[in-house]
């Protein structure tokens, strides 16, 4: 369903930034910050959204 790839994500894209930075200081390596798998509009859509918010929230501090 088109809103479960889209509340996945949104959820891999919030969480990608944590993700992210535990894989640079080499911890949870088996969990990828983007769900291949789950690849297709929505989900990359709710990705973009995900990952994006916390630099448009830090943005609009200004």
């Amino acid at each position: 369903m088109w809103w479960q790839d889209l509340l996945w994500g949104l959820w891999n894209g919030l969480t990608a930034w944590v993700i992210l930075i535990a894989h640079l200081v080499g911890y949870m390596e088996q969990y990828p910050f983007f769900n291949v798998a789950r690849e297709g509009g929505w989900y990359n859509f709710g990705f973009l959204l995900g990952a994006g918010s916390p630099i448009l929230g830090a943005l609009r501090g200004r």
